[in-house]
């Protein structure tokens, strides 16, 4: 234990000597986070109480999972095998300051099957300041559905929650992976998610997320496989509230595909950032990068930033970026009023299908088959639902 507690201290050290993710700093100049000591707290004696990571379903063969106790030496070393070096992060403070904090964690291992893995991971928080960290090595050929979920009620008492998720996709691997982040309205989350993508492999996310104190959701993908591919689409719902959306793609081999989807809604005195880095990499011959940033203001006064980027240092690629801004659309909400919707009820109906819009655009061939997870969750409540929650409305989908 007396080596553990020297490890989290200098983690510590580290954490304090650098400069904190500020207005200085490129991808934190819009909206910086709350200070370090926000996300520190004195390390924990012992294993903290509570859920921490539960499996609401772990379904298929070739699924291997185990919870690791970070304090413990043995288990410790095992559950930061083969991570990157936190100074090797660009938000390196974030880093050190969850090696200082994170007491436990839990490692899954997914294999080749006949047929593709179900993970359903819920996460409790347990502490006012905690660290998270999950991480998920899915092995050659291996295909596999997660579905993460946080969520909380608006009126829980604020936590502090630093968390980390490290993906590896070997050769040929599929992924498809859904985030639902509904925090508190108190809460302060930084979500960093880090990807690696061997030959072959292929990546899609999900997010939907909703505003809070501050709310940090960054992801990192290094596409280091030939022809390996990435998708992301992005639903971020801010009713006065703040949330930074990151995106840095490293494509570093031939025939890579990066693909960002970001829609931002926001309102009242709302703070928010969709933020798209991608670089290709010289020797990335055919890489193909795609970058669509949309902000819409419901209402209010919301503070909006959309910021596409591209680094292109090989010639033979295709590379598009674009950020558009506007309002809901009049017509559409005319139309609606002339068939007998109220304000609300056509508000939510229109924003639910932008939503819907961008998910099919970016995921549409996984969702064109009926039988996949997400496309099961898009045709679900919680689109609507969601919306009525920020802004009003009938709080269910209305199709036909």
């Amino acid at each position: 234990m007396d080596r553990i507690a020297s490890e989290q201290q200098a983690a510590r050290e580290h954490a304090q000597a650098l400069v904190w993710p500020g207005r200085r700093t490129e991808h934190f100049r819009e909206l910086p986070p709350p200070a370090l000591a926000q996300w520190l707290e004195a390390p924990a004696a012992g294993t903290p109480s509570g859920q921490g990571w539960v499996f609401e379903t772990a379904a298929g063969a070739g699924v291997q999972a185990r919870t690791l106790n970070a304090l413990d030496a043995a288990e410790r070393a095992e559950l930061l095998r083969g991570l990157p070096d936190p100074s090797e992060d660009r938000a390196a403070p974030f880093a050190w300051a969850h090696r200082a904090l994170c007491t436990e964690g839990l490692r899954v291992q997914v294999a080749a099957a006949d047929a593709p893995a179900m993970l359903r991971l819920r996460h409790e928080p347990r502490a006012a300041a905690e660290a998270p960290l999950l991480v998920l090595e899915v092995q050659e050929g291996a295909q596999c559905t997660l579905f993460e979920t946080h969520e909380r009620p608006q009126e829980g008492a604020g936590l502090a929650q630093n968390l980390q998720v490290h993906i590896r996709l070997a050769r040929g691997a599929t992924l498809q992976h859904l985030r639902i982040v509904t925090p508190a309205a108190r809460d302060r989350l930084a979500h960093h998610v880090h990807l690696t993508l061997d030959a072959g492999a292929r990546y899609e996310q999900a997010l939907a997320g909703t505003g809070c104190a501050y709310h940090l959701q960054r992801n990192t993908v290094e596409l280091q496989g030939a022809g390996a591919e990435s998708r992301h689409a992005a639903l971020v719902l801010g009713a006065g509230q703040a949330l930074d959306y990151q995106m840095h793609g490293n494509l570093a081999a031939p025939r890579t595909r990066h693909q960002v989807e970001n829609l931002t809604l926001a309102s009242g005195k709302a703070r928010t950032v969709a933020n798209a880095y991608a670089r290709i990499a010289p020797g990335a011959s055919e890489a193909d990068v795609h970058q669509h940033l949309v902000g819409i203001a419901i209402d209010g006064s919301p503070h909006m930033t959309l910021r596409p980027h591209l680094e292109i240092l090989h010639d033979a690629v295709q590379a598009v970026h674009g950020a558009t801004w506007g309002a809901l659309p009049e017509d559409a909400l005319f139309y609606a009023r002339q068939r007998g919707l109220d304000d609300a009820t056509a508000r939510a109906l229109i924003i639910e299908g932008m939503a819907r819009a961008v998910f099919e655009r970016c995921l549409g061939d996984t969702l064109a088959q009926p039988d996949a997870p997400l496309a099961q969750w898009l045709e679900g409540p919680w689109i609507g639902q969601a919306v009525a929650r920020q802004w009003g409305g009938a709080g269910e989908s209305v199709h036909g």
